[in-house]
């Protein structure tokens, strides 16, 4: 593998000789990228020291805000302190590169909260930051409760204003929704805008091998037990034929800074203040980035 990524729910709860033993049977090139996510408050110095040991290149700390009532919106459990802290931790083990996680649009999170929030992890001097819009999900709370549904304006002047500070502070945006200093690109990330060949372990986990796609059971009690019966735990598959495929690999190359080529996007008035051209490449706008899916509709997967 070139990456290998340990993602969530919340793998820094793993004991860390467990997760280390785990990555120890994945086959790695020299070099391979290998991330951890953790909470803030869920890591040691101790496991920090195991994952460097074991391989561990980047963690990857799930802040999503520094606003106390704006974490308890979002249910989670640490502490705005929690995140220097762990960031100090895995500093002083060796990692120098890390990235942190953000959300914004929850209940009750301002403009200023949002502002103050970025502010705050920018004091820490991270390589890479990650900021996502809230999402609702069928089924979950947020569903169920209008009163909590973001709201698409507050979301558009929050990502604009993450673009323009984050920028400032040198991290420039490589994806529509990650920031990062020269050098420091999540490589992970990048095969999947890529179109990469990708294993996913666990349960609701996607995978992909040329232009054919698949995915697990939602559910880690369905995941164990199909594992444990012998069976493939694989919910369904999807191939795509070289039309399809080519589509899809425009679409996913608009999310990044190379964009596609020009005349992938068709001449429209309406797509003028979301896409910038330069003559050879097509590339979205910050207001573009927010409405990605009306231009990754309109491309010509002929080009």
């Amino acid at each position: 593998a070139s990456s290998v990524f340990f993602g969530g729910g919340t793998p820094s709860l793993l004991p860390a000789d467990l997760l280390c033993s785990i990555l120890a049977a994945v086959p790695r090139r020299p070099g391979a990228e290998v991330t951890v996510e953790c909470n803030p408050d869920s890591v040691s110095q101790e496991a920090f020291a195991a994952y460097r040991a074991a391989g561990v290149t980047r963690v990857s700390f799930g802040a999503q805000s520094t606003a106390p009532h704006v974490l308890a919106s979002l249910g989670r459990t640490h502490r705005p302190g929690d995140l220097a802290a762990a960031v100090a931790l895995a500093r002083a083990v060796g990692f120098s590169t890390f990235n942190v996680d953000l959300i914004f649009g929850a209940v009750g999170e301002s403009v200023d909260d949002w502002e103050r929030t970025l502010d705050d992890v920018l004091g820490l001097e991270p390589p890479h930051v990650s900021a996502y819009a809230l999402t609702v999900e069928p089924g979950t709370p947020l569903a169920v409760d209008p009163a909590r549904r973001p709201d698409d304006d507050d979301q558009a002047e929050k990502y604009g204003l993450a673009d323009a500070i984050l920028g400032r502070a040198g991290l420039a945006n490589y994806e529509i929704s990650n920031w990062a200093r020269p050098g420091h690109e999540c490589r992970h990330n990048l095969l999947y805008w890529r179109q990469g060949d990708y294993r996913g372990i666990g349960c609701a986990a996607h995978s992909h091998e040329s232009g054919r796609r698949w995915w697990n059971v939602r559910t880690p009690d369905r995941y164990i037990a199909a594992i444990e019966s012998g069976r493939s735990p694989v919910a369904a598959v999807e191939e795509l034929d070289e039309q399809g495929r080519r589509l899809e690999g425009l679409q996913l190359a608009l999310r990044t800074r190379g964009g596609v080529p020009d005349a992938a996007v068709p001449p429209d008035p309406d797509l003028d203040r979301l896409v910038h051209r330069d003559g050879e490449r097509a590339r979205l706008t910050v207001e573009g980035r927010l409405l990605a899916n009306e231009v990754a509709v309109r491309l010509l997967p002929q080009v």
